[in-house]
């Protein structure tokens, strides 16, 4: 049996090397491969970047017959088909974007046997053609990616997921089954093996981390914020990034305003036409476009790998959607930064989404109840990344259950609290709540230091400031006011304010009334601190009040403390920027002009193609080659991301152009 195991793990070696041009296995992927090749079903979580897609690619050509991949991005699908081609592996898709006679002659293709992998949208599994295909096909192997979509607590729960247990368990022989995500806490994990029924799975977690990405929150009102975005991309203009925006009239208002300064934006958001939505995708893919500002319907599983910058020009609703955003940069591993710009209207818009959100089909009224409840939860969590004080990076992954010995949802934040309280974990606790075990491969990450190229709070770009009285403060008048009215009422009470509705109701007559002389604003951003740490509760509705939270008694103990942001003068700020500046930089100076002439011939011949440039190399091969500067085949060949078919595919004109460069210099 070992035999057999190991002779599986070296076709799967070779096939690596042979098609994707990598020796090794990234953290993770070989655990995931081994498990599926030895017939045990899987569970990987692993971020963005991490290589998911190799974890069902590779076993996908050493077994036999065509492993079956769902996936609900259909709009990457013919891209993602494109890259294996490229790669050398027989692959297809199956969704709504072909017509019934592509369809059918795809079916009819793979069974005669012409595809190691076939990509089929979640829709397709219903559809009585595909279950017929099914049903006499030899399926050794089928992978569920994005499959965080099947779970309620998941950011982005789609129905369609729920029927793929189903789906499995009506197949004549049952396959092994291996489940894919990049974001999700022990509840969704738990969910994931439930629905879709997997069988003892191998548990492969290799960690949250994402350590070339450079984290910054900045609270910045309405208006300045064009500002900053502007000043933002100009510092990157030959880059490629990503600009996300809650509304779809913000994507039309944003992208507008970028094309008028003369930068090659486009857009996508579910208001345009399914054509527009291609073409303005296929820009950015083909670095046409370089930037693209959109709503959260773009980008899911965005095979893309040259992305050097993610902004979001509004506060997500949860941390899982944000960190999967945010990880849209940098999925070639070299440093990329993720920014996000907040103000207090964007918190009143998360939660006016959350209760208009439409009742789901496929749910009970008391089930929408829920799903309602946990995304209020997950919007206080993502207000406590804005305003934790503590490092960026830290707050992330302790949401996933990281660094720290609170485990998923635990304690142990900067943002407040006793023993320096997780505010933001906490805050999410009930909606991330452990559910299930399992091992767990890998460790999790030690942060040292503050180091200025993590994020913005580690650089000194923002300061504490201590609001300890000024939250016991609206505590104590909370307490008093018994939960009846909601944050504007707390304050005016707080301050003293002389006003209508406070005589009438006797307030004026309150203990705390005008105990509080802190100017209105701060009080107002701590009534969400405290809301977000967990100590309030903001209820819902077209009123909602303020009552005690479930960590309302601690606030009471002497070691209680909470701090909030606030921006650091001008010449600190500068002096941060310079210490993150140019760090981790993935080229030496004098192999940049190479970088550049690789990459104009890259467009070209990508276009030539009609294929994305990253398909034909990713930015680190490239990367890699101007400082190797191969001069045989063999040697471009031993370059990372150089396999058989891109050599012989790309090879020469790759091999004419660094000796051109070296001729010339």
């Amino acid at each position: 049996m070992m035999g057999a195991r190991e002779d599986a793990m070296a076709q799967a070696r070779s096939v690596l090397a042979e098609h994707f041009g990598y020796r090794d296995f990234r953290p993770g992927q070989e655990a995931v491969v081994a498990a599926v090749l030895s017939g045990r079903d899987a569970l990987a979580v692993m971020p963005t970047g991490a290589g998911k897609s190799v974890c069902y690619q590779v076993p996908a050509v050493v077994l036999p017959g065509m492993t079956v991949v769902v996936s609900p991005l259909v709009s990457l699908m013919a891209d993602q088909v494109r890259s294996l081609k490229e790669a050398g592996i027989r692959g297809a898709f199956l969704n709504s974007s072909l017509t019934a006679a592509q369809q059918a002659e795809v079916l009819a293709r793979a069974q005669a046997g012409a595809y190691d992998l076939m990509y089929v949208a979640p829709e397709r599994l219903a559809d009585p053609r595909f279950t017929a295909f099914a049903a006499s096909a030899s399926i050794p192997f089928v992978a569920v990616d994005e499959a965080h979509c099947v779970s309620q607590w998941g950011q982005d729960f789609r129905p369609s997921y729920l029927a793929i247990g189903e789906f499995i368990a009506a197949l004549p022989v049952r396959p092994v089954v291996a489940a894919l995500t990049a974001t999700a806490t022990e509840r969704v994990r738990a969910d994931i093996v439930r629905l879709l029924d997997l069988r003892d799975p191998a548990l492969t977690v290799t960690g949250f981390d994402r350590p070339n990405l450079r984290f910054a929150v900045e609270r910045c009102e309405p208006k300045r914020k064009d500002a900053r975005l502007d000043a933002f991309i100009d510092e990157r203009r030959a880059e490629s990034g990503i600009v996300y925006c809650s509304k779809r009239a913000c994507v039309e208002e944003v992208c507008a305003h970028l094309r008028e300064r003369g930068i090659a934006a486009t857009r996508y958001h579910a208001g345009l036409s399914p054509e527009e939505r291609e073409r303005n995708q296929r820009a950015f893919v083909a670095d046409d476009a370089p930037v693209m500002v959109a709503t959260n319907a773009f980008g899911m599983g965005i095979d893309k790998s040259n992305v050097s910058y993610v902004v979001h020009y509004n506060m997500p609703g949860s941390v899982e959607a944000y960190y999967q955003e945010a990880g849209r940069a940098g999925r070639d591993g070299a440093p990329a930064e993720c920014l996000l710009l907040w103000c207090d209207g964007d918190i009143a818009t998360g939660r006016f989404f959350i209760e208009q959100e439409s009742a789901n089909e496929a749910l009970t009224p008391e089930e929408s109840e829920v799903v309602r409840a946990g995304r209020r939860r997950m919007l206080e969590a993502m207000v406590g990344y804005c305003y934790t004080t503590d490092c960026l990076r830290r707050y992330l992954l302790r949401y996933f259950g990281e660094d720290g010995e609170g485990g998923e949802g635990g304690e142990g934040l900067a943002l407040g609290g006793p023993a320096g309280g997780g505010a933001g974990a906490a805050a999410a606790g009930d909606a991330a709540a452990a559910a299930g075990g399992g091992s767990v491969a890998g460790d999790s990450p030690a942060l040292a230091a503050p180091d200025p190229r993590c994020c913005s709070n580690c650089a000194g770009e923002m300061e504490a400031v201590d609001v300890t009285a000024e939250a016991r403060a609206v505590m104590r008048c909370v307490h008093e006011l018994r939960g009846r009215f909601g944050k504007t009422m707390v304050v005016d009470v707080l301050r003293g304010a002389d006003t209508q509705a406070i005589r009438s109701r006797g307030l004026n007559r309150a203990a705390s009334y005008g105990s509080c002389d802190a100017k209105r604003p701060l009080l107002m951003e701590v009534v969400e601190l405290l809301a977000a740490g967990g100590y309030l509760t903001i209820t819902e509705g077209t009123y909602p009040v303020v009552c005690a939270g479930g960590r309302y008694r601690e606030a009471a103990r002497d070691d209680f403390s909470l701090s909030m942001k606030r921006t650091a003068s001008k010449a600190k700020r500068g002096a941060a920027a310079r210490a993150a500046g140019g760090a981790g930089a993935v080229l030496a100076a004098s192999d940049e002009a190479l970088f550049e002439r690789l990459r104009a011939l890259r467009k070209r011949l990508a276009d030539a193609a009609e294929v994305p440039p990253y398909v034909v190399f990713p930015n680190t091969t490239l990367a890699a080659m101007a400082s190797a500067r191969p001069a045989t085949a063999a040697e471009l060949l031993a370059v990372p991301g150089v396999g058989e078919k891109k050599l012989a595919t790309y090879g020469e004109p790759f091999l004419a152009e660094i000796a051109a460069f070296q001729e010339k210099g």
